[in-house]
């Protein structure tokens, strides 16, 4: 596969949208990151009962919803389990498109702003993608989508074709190879390999993990060992395969990756981790060899996600902050709810790295 240039100046994403202010995915929310000089806007992407690409975080609503509020929908409240979890909620899969456009969006954080609840729609992919095609960012470029297919296997036991609807509507769209403004984000391997076999986009697989330890390592599973879904892929687990994401931060793993993807987007503690000291206080360790061994196979790193409440990576002796570290590792793009923050941070650290 064709790997891309690496980027010289990273780019600013707009995770969910401007989140900070406005519910998350929704076109308010896209329209004003693009204002504040993201690059590229983060719509996550689920399906609805009648097979439609809609814009939410997961396949539940109630936390982003005010679908809990109303009546009519009572009785959708059923349990279902999720990546080998049972959860109890409202899922998308047991709406249709013209039943969830009766809802509107909520501010799922508790301490950010209210103002807007209740007024916005859930929008459609389609939508977002003639929202991207009619606009210019601050900098006059394409607007950019960084669409991330949400749960894929989950959405494959209902019977929904999660993947092909994708192909066919990015296709339809234009975004057909890796000058396209797109990058097709996914936890899941698979889905990734099955995007990569059927288009020459940009993909990025993302990785996380189960939890970190006092002394800056990440812990893949649950404290007894378990299967902890935050620490495998979802594909792997119902395959058999082993593999934690771990593996994906070794250079075996990551010249895996280089066969079907073009980027990973590592939870940040891969790139800089954190020690908890017994106070209760921590330290910003030094950076990893991840940004390395990734430019070292042609794959960017996009590191998720930058945000003020974040509060612990200001602990750090150099007194950089959190955006400067990471830039300073060579990152290529960060996630961040606060888009100007993002931006302006960028910015400063082009014309000081300069």
């Amino acid at each position: 596969m064709e790997q891309p240039q690496i980027h010289n100046t990273p780019i600013v994403i707009a995770h969910r949208g401007a989140q900070f202010l406005y519910p998350e995915h929704t076109m308010e929310g896209y329209k004003k990151a693009i204002e504040l000089g993201a690059d590229f806007i983060e719509p996550d992407l689920v399906m609805t009962k009648d097979g439609v690409l809609v814009a939410r975080h997961e396949p539940y609503i109630s936390e982003t919803t005010n679908v809990s509020l109303l009546p009519k929908y009572a009785d959708r409240k059923t349990t279902k389990m999720l990546d080998g979890v049972p959860v109890t909620d409202w899922f998308v899969s047991d709406f249709t498109l013209s039943e969830l456009k009766t809802l509107r969006a909520r501010q799922s954080w508790e301490e950010r702003t209210h103002e807007y609840d209740d007024f916005f729609e859930i929008p459609t992919f389609e939508e977002i993608i003639a929202f991207a095609k009619a606009h210019k960012t601050t900098s006059g470029n394409p607007v950019g989508i960084y669409p991330e297919l949400k749960h894929p296997s989950f959405h494959k036991s209902l019977g929904l074709a999660m993947e092909d609807v994708f192909l066919n509507q990015i296709t339809k769209a234009g975004y057909v190879d890796k000058t396209s403004p797109i990058f097709v984000q996914c936890f899941e391997v698979s889905t990734l390999q099955y995007i990569s076999a059927r288009s020459d986009l940009r993909l990025i697989q993302l990785i996380g993990a189960a939890g970190i330890s006092s002394n800056g390592d990440l812990r893949f599973t649950k404290e007894d060992g378990s299967y902890d879904p935050e620490g495998q892929p979802y594909d792997f687990m119902l395959s058999k395969d082993a593999r934690t994401y771990s593996y994906f931060a070794t250079e075996e793993g990551i010249k895996f990756v280089s066969t079907y993807a073009n980027g990973i987007g590592p939870w940040k503690p891969f790139v800089i981790s954190y020690s908890k000291a017994s106070k209760g206080e921590v330290e910003v360790l030094a950076p990893t060899d991840f940004v390395t061994l990734a430019h070292k196979h042609k794959l960017e790193v996009h590191p998720y996600t930058f945000r003020k409440e974040d509060t612990l990576w200001g602990n750090n002796k150099s007194g950089a902050t959190e955006y400067q570290l990471f830039f300073e590792a060579g990152v290529d793009g960060v996630f961040s709810d606060y888009t100007k923050a993002a931006v302006a941070a960028r910015n400063k650290f082009l014309v000081t790295d300069n």
